[in-house]
């Protein structure tokens, strides 16, 4: 079979080699006019180790400078930043259509390479064009977007936060101004239903209603006292014995004279931390009365007593004094009581009224402790923001040390002519061989018997052979001879081609 596609291949050998020579030398030519092509590029290092970052960790927020060039790096070949570029090197200014803007836009961004190790952070910005002065220009204007893109969108933001958080601070502030005033004004209209520190009506009213019971107790241990020594003072019960105490004079009991004393430094006492209304205040006043009143008393049963020597008896004396010592503290009780009772009375009939105003109370209080704490938190992350914009445009926090500046190659770097002339070659050849073989296809002719018998089916009992006469022999020679000097030429050419450029001075 690949003799025969070779015999049929020769029969159209002129055809291959006439397209071989016209693709070799319209590929040679095209491949000869394709400009140079010079490489311009520029080398950065990005420093992220800065001294900032451990002092200010605790403090703020402190920016992820790797993450952030690592964005910039991939964000950096985009839609927004080459058109930045086109406008920085006036290539825009040759645009004169829409077509042709996006055509450029679409070159530069096929052209522009960022390569880089995000281990050494040395980064390399390279870009092709015939014209090494405008390459150069847009690696410089590439390498000042790589650098000034990652301070300004970052600042940008947390002037943006800074900014979102002063009206939220005052929309607070606002709040807590109206909160404040609500406050004030309800305290105001319930003044006397307001529950005390620490404690709310339930507990109080429980607390007043212990200690009234308390009182109660008291109070009916001094009336049991008292009724005692007045039975003892009657006969009815025996009087315990005393020693004799010292005879005193005529109208006057000095343990009464004592306690209407010692109450009236209590009331002055009383009276620098209370007003009059006090309870401890008023229960006193009425057991100083009782006990003047009590005085004045026993000043008249002296003069009117029939037995004069009942005042001069030791223990009557002795019991009319812990008599009138009982009486007072009964009294006293009994205002005592009567204020618990009183007071209980007012908590009750507050039933309703307080635990509503206990809970619009909380509810108010806990309306403006939210809103404080808020407000707080907004102070404190506002302050944090401006420290973080601050930090993340700090030189300090991310430096960029070009290590070498956008040049451009003295040499062209492109295209590989030595290469593309082979290329254009071989393509030359294989498509010769290509139309060769598809004409024979397209005009089959047998070339032996094989192929004449498996098309046909049909058995060869023989073959005639050509007999060529001289003069044919001759021609066929000529044409052999021909063909083998095109195919030398085109291959000789091929050779003179590849000399040429590889010989060719820089």
């Amino acid at each position: 079979m690949l003799l025969t596609f070779l015999k049929a291949i020769g029969k159209y050998r002129w055809y291959a080699v006439a397209i071989s020579w016209v693709v070799a030398v319209v590929g040679w030519a095209v491949v000869y006019k394709l400009p140079d092509d010079y490489q311009a590029s520029a080398r950065v290092y990005v420093d992220t180790q800065s001294i900032l970052r451990p002092l200010l960790s605790g403090m703020t927020s402190v920016p992820n400078v790797e993450q952030q060039v690592q964005f910039m790096r991939r964000t950096l070949i985009s839609r927004p930043n080459v058109e930045t570029v086109m406008r920085m090197v006036d290539l825009d200014i040759k645009t004169k259509s829409v077509q042709e803007h996006e055509k450029l836009v679409d070159e530069l961004t096929a052209q522009i390479k960022v390569s880089g190790t995000e281990r050494d952070d040395i980064y390399t910005i390279s870009y092709n064009n015939p014209n090494p002065k405008l390459g150069k220009q847009i690696v410089q204007s590439l390498l000042t977007i790589f650098v000034e893109g990652s301070f300004g969108g970052k600042k940008q933001e947390s002037d943006k936060a800074v900014q979102f958080i002063e009206d939220q601070i005052k929309s607070y502030e606002e709040k807590l101004a109206a909160g404040e005033n609500a406050l004030k004004d309800f305290k105001i209209q319930n003044m006397g239903l307001l529950p005390r520190q620490g404690a709310d009506y339930s507990s109080t009213l429980a607390d007043m209603a212990d200690k009234l019971n308390a009182a109660r107790l008291e109070l009916a241990e001094a009336e049991q006292a008292r009724n005692a020594i007045k039975r003892q003072m009657g006969g009815e019960e025996p009087a315990p014995l005393t020693q004799a105490i010292p005879q005193q004079d005529e109208g006057l009991n000095p343990e009464l004279d004592g306690r209407i004393q010692t109450i009236e430094k209590t009331l002055d006492a009383l009276r620098l931390q209370y007003t009059e209304e006090h309870p401890d205040i008023v229960s006193n006043r009425r057991l100083l009365a009782q006990l003047q009143q009590r005085k004045k008393e026993e000043a008249k049963k002296r003069v009117r007593s029939a037995d004069p020597g009942i005042n001069y008896s030791p223990m009557m004396q002795q019991m009319n004094v812990a008599l009138s010592v009982e009486e007072a503290r009964v009294a006293s009780l009994k205002a005592r009581v009567d204020e618990y009772n009183s007071r209980l009375a007012r908590l009750r009939s507050q039933s309703t009224a307080a635990p509503e105003v206990e809970a619009q109370l909380a509810q108010l209080n806990r309306d403006y402790q939210v809103n404080k704490e808020n407000y707080t938190k907004l102070v404190e992350r506002r302050e944090a923001a401006r420290l973080s914009g601050d930090l993340t445009s700090a030189t300090d926090m991310l430096s960029f040390r070009v290590i070498d500046p956008p040049t451009a190659s003295t040499a062209p770097i492109g295209p590989n002519r030595p290469r593309l002339m082979s290329i254009v070659f071989g393509a030359a050849l294989l498509l010769g061989l290509g139309v060769a073989l598809l004409m024979s296809q397209i005009r089959p002719t047998f070339v032996s018997q094989s192929a004449l018998r498996s098309a046909t089916g049909i058995p060869i009992l023989g073959t005639i052979s050509m007999n060529w006469t001289d003069q044919q022999k001759v021609r066929r020679r000529r044409r052999l001879y021909a063909f083998s000097a095109a195919v030398a030429v085109l291959f000789t050419a091929y050779g003179g081609v590849m000399a040429a450029l590889l010989l060719k001075p820089i």
